[in-house]
């Protein structure tokens, strides 16, 4: 709930216990038993934030986040809140939020997809479970299509370059180091294991666009982006890596903008363990190096997880702002956890953190932000608010029509299938290979469908304005090679529709090609294009 010009977590009969705005984006955990009031602490501060005015993204792993576009209902328990720390007179009122509903899948929000080479090799070999070696392999031949020019999209894209490296592996070992069959094969059959996972949804384009995750609606207000997880939880490779994709994508990015007086953008990490599983030593420290630098861009990460013991060391010491709700200590093992959880805390003279960790009821927390100066509060047992918008899931119905009026939809609702490694590896002119390196190629099936059209040209009006471009210029030469084309003097000639098929097909072809271009074929700290 956002109050006095703070975000107000949760009260008790002493005090209520705030959040600062200019202090959020030094990160943050929510840790608890299942059933214990982690969403509902969730969506406070979501709230919060978007009253704020600040963006944020959040996975819903049941789906009851979603109501989070629908206003909230009385009920006694929240008529008890309301009435006993008197939240009305602090501006407490029931209300929807401005949301974007997204999915992997595309099912239940709009469609995310994310090409290869924003992926990376080293997150795509993290999907894969690959081995040492195969990573190498995996590496070497996204190297290549780097420097080839060879755009990896999709996992077609993907299964052609393998094919391609392996079969040409004399020409490439030389200069990029050994080339494994047998490695290559277990990447193939990973990537088809992948695809029956929903792959081909999620890989491919229009790929998404990180702005659009940082939009305010009329008001003013921050929206908030849910991504649907309900399907996406059975892929737990999938979940997690697309979160690191876009944590590191948003470092990699976003500019430096120092000490805010808010945060530009907030990332919950819902079921954050699944981030941490199997993580190896090296990945984790560039993850903790990200988690560490990520704050000077105006970016503010909440982890969300059953216990601060899920969170390596490293970067659960840059996590400043915790709320900690009930642990069951039935076991050694859930009595560990709760021992580590009290040690995260400035103890408090005035209870045993350890011993009301384990008594804490639903709805109950305890929690310590940080004060004006950076330092950790002591903590504090509270009540956490009551959110003011819906408690529970909205129907399918409400949830197509926030869907279908939706400014992105037109952007992202209709894959496209871009000419790319596939294509380029496939569909080689043979009239002329002295311009194969540097025409990007055209769909065989076009060519086909051009050398068999009965060549009648077709008029176009000699007043009809006409812009060189890069379609023309590419067209021109293919129109040469298929029989047609520009005259040596430079005078633009009568165009057949066959021609302008070909200058369709260029310029598509020049358009995909310029986009990764300038991007740099650089790979940053996780491997990814930037």
């Amino acid at each position: 709930m956002f109050a006095e010009d703070k975000i107000l977590i949760g009260c008790n009969e002493n005090a209520d216990v705030f959040l600062l705005p200019k202090l959020a984006n030094r990160h943050g955990l929510v840790a608890g038993a299942t059933g214990t009031g982690k969403t509902v602490t969730l969506k406070v501060m979501a709230e919060s934030f978007s009253d704020l005015g600040v963006p944020v993204f959040l996975a819903d792993m049941k789906g009851d986040i979603s109501g989070l576009a629908k206003a909230g209902t009385d009920t006694e328990f929240i008529t008890n809140n309301r009435q006993k720390y008197s939240l009305d007179d602090k501006g407490f009122n029931f209300k929807q939020y401005p949301v974007e509903f997204w999915d992997l899948f595309g099912q239940k929000g709009l469609p995310i997809r994310v090409t290869l080479s924003e992926m990376g090799p080293v997150l795509l070999s993290k999907i894969l479970n690959l081995s040492e070696a195969q990573a190498g392999v995996l590496n070497i031949v996204f190297k290549v299509a780097d420097d080839e020019s060879l755009l990896i999209i999709d996992l077609k894209d993907l299964k052609s370059m393998i094919n391609h490296v392996v079969e040409n592996k004399d020409k490439y070992e030389g200069e990029y180091g050994a080339i494994a069959p047998k490695s290559a094969n277990t990447i193939l059959r990973s990537l088809i294991a992948l695809e029956d996972q929903g792959g081909n949804e999620f890989f491919g384009e229009p790929a998404l666009d990180l702005e659009d995750f940082m939009q305010l609606d009329d008001n003013g207000k921050g929206v908030i982006n849910i991504l649907d997880a309900q399907k996406l939880s059975l892929s737990p490779e999938i979940y997690s890596t697309f979160l690191l994709w876009m944590l590191s994508s948003l470092y990699q990015n976003l500019p430096e903008v120092g000490d805010m007086d808010k945060p530009k953008f907030v990332f919950f990490f819902d079921e954050a363990h699944l981030l941490f599983d199997d993580m190896s030593a090296e990945f984790g420290k560039k993850i903790e190096q990200i988690v560490r630098l990520i704050r000077s861009k105006g970016v503010g990460l909440y982890f969300i997880s059953q216990s601060p013991a899920d969170i390596p060391d490293d970067i659960l010491a840059q996590l400043g702002n915790r709320v900690q709700h009930a642990l069951h200590a039935y076991t050694p093992k859930d009595q560990k956890a709760v021992k580590v959880a009290a040690e995260t805390f400035r103890p408090n003279p005035d209870f045993d953190t350890a011993e009301v960790i384990s008594n804490l009821g639903i709805g109950e927390a305890l929690v310590s932000v940080l004060d004006e100066k950076g330092t950790p509060t002591m903590v504090e047992k509270v009540n956490i608010v009551p959110p003011q918008s819906y408690i529970g899931a909205i129907d399918d119905d409400l949830r197509k029509q926030f869907i279908d009026v939706s400014m992105l939809k037109p952007k992202y609702s209709e894959a496209v299938d871009a000419l790319s490694a596939y294509e380029m590896l496939l569909d080689k002119i043979e009239s002329n290979p002295n311009i194969e390196s540097e025409v990007p190629q055209v769909d065989k099936e076009i060519i086909e469908e051009v050398k068999t059209q009965v060549e009648t040209p077709q008029d176009v009006p000699e007043d009809a304005p006409q812009q060189p471009s890069a379609g023309d210029i590419v067209g021109g030469i293919l129109g040469t090679i298929l029989g047609g084309g520009q005259p040596a003097s430079g005078k633009k000639a009568k165009k057949t529709q066959s021609q302008k098929m070909v200058e369709k097909a260029a310029s598509q072809a020049m358009n995909t090609a310029a986009r990764e271009v300038t991007k740099g074929i650089m790979r940053g700290i996780l491997g990814q294009m930037k």
